[in-house]
C-alpha cells in the first residue's frame, strides 16, 4: 500500500510528491521550496529509495541536489532526452532572460535513464513509465497500477494541459500522448499533476476542454 503526500512550491506553484510505502519513500519532482520539501521528508522519516523526474524544467528540479546531499544521495531517474538539461540553464529554462531575477539552476547528472513503457519494481514500489511528450519532448508520466494513480507531470492538468509553446513543445504530440497513454486507463484512476489539483481520468475525458471541443 502506498500513501501519497504533496507539497506546493512557491516558484511556479509546482507540486512535489512523496510516495510512501511501509519502509521506503519515492520523491517526485523536488521543486523550489527546499525547506518545505526537507520538512516533509523528515516528517515521513523513511529512506528515499529514488527520485523520479517527470521532466527537467527548472521548477521541477530546483531542490534536486539539496535532496541528494541531505538524504544520502538517492538515485535519480530521468528521460534520456532531457538528461543534459539538468546541467543546462538554457535548456531547463532557468537561464532565459525572463528569469533574470533568479539564479541559474544547475543539477548533477542523473543516475538512470527511464525505459519507456517499462515496469519498474523498486523497494516495494511498482510503477510503469509512459512517454507523455508535448510539453517537453522527454516528459513522462508514472502509472502505479496497484494503487490506481497516475503522476502526470506537466502533461495533463485538471481541466487543462501543459503549455506547448516552450522549446521541444508540440501541441498535437501532447494531445495524442495523453489520449494514447493516459486516457487508455480506467476512468476511476486518480491523476496527480505537476501543477494544480488532483483529478481523475474520467473527469478529464468528460470535462477537459482540450478533449471536448
Amino acid at each position: 500500500m502506498i500513501t501519497i503526500h504533496k507539497t506546493l512550491n512557491a516558484q511556479a506553484y509546482e507540486n512535489t510528491y512523496y510516495l510512501e510505502n511501509e519502509h521506503h519513500l519515492i520523491v517526485v519532482d523536488p521543486g523550489s521550496d527546499w525547506e518545505k520539501i526537507a520538512a516533509k521528508i523528515q516528517e515521513i522519516n523513511k529512506p528515499i529509495t529514488a527520485i523520479l523526474l517527470t521532466h527537467t524544467h527548472y521548477d521541477h528540479i530546483m531542490s534536486l541536489d539539496l535532496v541528494r546531499q541531505h538524504f544520502n544521495y538517492p538515485p535519480v531517474y530521468v528521460s534520456e532526452k532531457e538528461a543534459s538539461w539538468l546541467g543546462s540553464p538554457i535548456d531547463n529554462l532557468s537561464g532565459l532572460s525572463r528569469h533574470s531575477d533568479m539564479e541559474d539552476v544547475v543539477a548533477a547528472p542523473a543516475d538512470f535513464f527511464f525505459n519507456d513503457n517499462m515496469d519498474y519494481h523498486i523497494a516495494g514500489f511498482h510503477f510503469k513509465v509512459v512517454p507523455t511528450p508535448g510539453h517537453s519532448w522527454g516528459s513522462v508520466s508514472f502509472i502505479f497500477i496497484d494503487e490506481e494513480i497516475v503522476l502526470s507531470g506537466d502533461a495533463l492538468f485538471k481541466e487543462s494541459i501543459g503549455r506547448t509553446d516552450l522549446p521541444t513543445g508540440n501541441f498535437d504530440e501532447l494531445i495524442n500522448s495523453i489520449k494514447e497513454n493516459l486516457f487508455s486507463l480506467p476512468n476511476h484512476f486518480k491523476v496527480f499533476p505537476g501543477h494544480g489539483f488532483d483529478t481523475t481520468i474520467g473527469h478529464e475525458k468528460n470535462f477537459n476542454p482540450f478533449f471536448n471541443q
